[in-house]
C-alpha cells in the first residue's frame, strides 16, 4: 500500500536521500540531473518550486510513500494546460529496491484519481522509451492508449531512441 504526499519542507532530507540512493538507477534510462541537483539546497527549492507550481495550477508533484513512511517513487502532472485542453503530463520514476511491487502502477492509479477528480483535468499524456516494456504495461493497465509512435525522439548517452505516446481521458469525456 502506498499513499501520494505533495513534497513540503519537511520532505527534503528524505527526498534528497531516495534522489542519492537511486541516482545511477535512474541515469541509466533517462538523462543526468545537474550534480548540483544533489544538495540541500537544491532540494530545498525544487520542493518550494513544486509548491508553487501547485498553487499557480502549472503542475503537481507527489511523493509515493510506503507503509513505513519512506519515499519509494515520485509521481508528478506537468504542463498544466487549462484554457481549451484541461491537460498535463504525467511523468513517474520509482526507487529501484522498490520496483516489481506494484508501486509504480498504484501511484498512476492514484494521481490520475486526482487529475479526473479533484483537478479536473480532462486529458492525461505520457510517453515512455520504446524498450520500457515496464512502463508501457503500467500505463496500459491504467487505461492509457498508445496514439503515437516518435522514432529518434530521444537522446540517450549518445544513443537515440524511439518513444511511444499515450493519452488517458476522463472517464465519460
Amino acid at each position: 500500500m502506498i499513499t501520494l504526499v505533495a513534497p513540503g519542507h519537511g520532505h527534503i532530507d528524505a527526498l534528497l536521500a531516495f534522489e542519492q540512493d537511486n541516482r545511477a538507477f535512474f541515469e541509466a534510462t533517462i538523462n543526468a540531473r545537474p550534480a548540483g541537483y544533489y544538495s540541500h539546497a537544491a532540494m530545498g527549492l525544487a520542493v518550494a518550486q513544486s509548491m508553487a507550481d501547485a498553487i499557480a495550477d502549472l503542475g503537481y508533484q507527489y511523493l509515493v510513500v510506503d507503509e513505513a513512511g519512506q519515499i519509494v517513487g515520485r509521481v508528478n502532472l506537468s504542463v498544466v494546460k487549462r484554457a481549451h485542453f484541461h491537460g498535463a503530463v504525467l511523468g513517474y520514476r520509482i526507487a529501484q529496491a522498490a520496483c516489481g511491487k506494484g508501486h509504480a502502477g498504484e501511484a498512476v492509479r492514484q494521481v490520475l484519481d486526482i487529475a479526473f477528480g479533484k483537478l479536473r483535468l480532462q486529458r492525461i499524456e505520457a510517453d515512455c522509451r520504446v524498450d520500457n516494456e515496464a512502463s508501457r504495461r503500467v500505463l496500459l493497465r491504467n487505461g492509457f492508449e498508445q496514439f503515437g509512435h516518435s522514432r529518434r525522439s530521444f537522446e540517450h548517452g549518445g544513443v537515440w531512441y524511439d518513444r511511444l505516446h499515450f493519452e488517458c481521458h476522463a472517464p465519460g469525456a
